[in-house]
């Protein structure tokens, strides 16, 4: 029976996310598109054949599931209610605001591993009107199988997040010597950033290139993942999508500073602490396997086919359970998208 799947975004990093989810629905021959709720995000979608531009187009497909990549869905749209996440969780924000705030709009969680699936079941148990399963996350399918980097000059991937206190792009004195590290042609660097990263940041970024620096203007990162042999970083969730690889990271304040991660809280340090990543610390790289496996166990790059499992089989097995009323947040993303209709 012909099913339709719709994918409900708001940021334009949630692209990737989606696109292979995409791939997995068609080739089982059923129907999907998707929805932006951010028209800044609508504009640079390029795939304007498979997007639904208003409400009334979502209400007039009717989707048999919705798969959500942000932190919300509008009650009022048909099908079940799949999220799917739109990063690891990295602790920028208390559980209770962050990954595991229970908003009460989903009926089925697609958890990533251990790490996440385990809160998530007991707060299954607590509300008991939804249901989890662990199926690995669709984004980084592509970055299997692993291959090993053959670059003659050691690749350095610089990622940043958006959070002013914690971004490393925003520290005057880390990109101070970032400058420095690249005019030694010692290594070769590549830099992404948030892409809510003010412009000031990102032309001054575009204005730093050469041969031993590339600004990558971009949200496709798995790319530019499977080149670098390292990243530096800071406490963006990009750090946890690249040590699936199992390669070294080093981060600057990092808020959470775990075992697997080589962090420093002084920039003079990160020259040295550069040097020792690409040395591939045996005990760096055993704590990184552990990571891994409690984050995300599966690197077999069909985290998009156990999705869509899953909400097949809730769908044949499941009943949708009655969800709190929610009045607050239910206004709020009426609001939002301009939609007050009670029919």
């Amino acid at each position: 029976m012909m099913k339709h799947f719709l994918i409900y975004i708001s940021q334009p990093y949630s692209i990737p996310i989606g696109v292979p989810l995409q791939e997995e629905i068609e080739q089982r021959g059923f129907m999907v598109k998707w929805f932006c709720d951010e028209i800044e995000t609508q504009e640079k979608f390029t795939d304007k054949k498979r997007l639904l531009e208003s409400v009334e187009e979502v209400l007039a497909y009717h989707p048999d599931v919705v798969l959500v990549a942000t932190n919300q869905v509008p009650d009022f749209f048909s099908g079940l209610k799949v999220q799917i996440f739109h990063g690891f969780s990295v602790g920028k924000r208390s559980e209770t605001k962050g990954h595991f705030n229970i908003r009460g709009f989903f009926d089925l969680y697609c958890t990533q591993g251990s790490s996440t699936t385990e809160p998530f079941n007991r707060l299954a148990k607590k509300y008991k009107y939804f249901k989890v399963v662990e199926t690995g996350w669709s984004k980084v399918d592509a970055l299997f199988p692993l291959k090993n980097t053959r670059n003659k000059k050691p690749i350095i991937m610089i990622s940043s997040t958006f959070t002013r206190r914690l971004s490393l792009v925003q520290n005057i004195e880390a990109m101070d010597e970032i400058k420095r590290l690249i005019s030694t042609n010692k290594w070769i660097f590549i830099a992404v950033v948030h892409p809510k990263i003010e412009a000031k940041i990102v032309n001054e970024l575009k204005a730093m290139q050469n041969a031993y620096f590339t600004f990558y203007d971009t949200t496709d990162l798995v790319p530019l993942y499977k080149k670098a042999d390292m990243m530096l970083s800071d406490t963006t969730s990009a750090i946890t999508e690249f040590i699936l690889q199992k390669k070294p990271v080093v981060t600057l304040n990092n808020n959470q500073p775990l075992p697997h991660l080589i962090n420093i809280t002084e920039v003079d340090k990160i020259e040295k602490s550069l040097e020792y990543a690409l040395s591939n610390p045996i005990e760096i790289m055993k704590n990184i396997e552990k990571f891994i496996l409690q984050t995300h166990p599966f690197d077999d790059g069909k985290s998009s086919k156990r999705v869509i499992d899953a909400c097949l089989d809730f769908l044949e097995k499941d009943t949708i359970k009655i969800k709190p009323l929610n009045l607050i947040r239910r206004y709020k993303i009426r609001k939002k998208l301009h939609y007050f209709k009670l029919f």
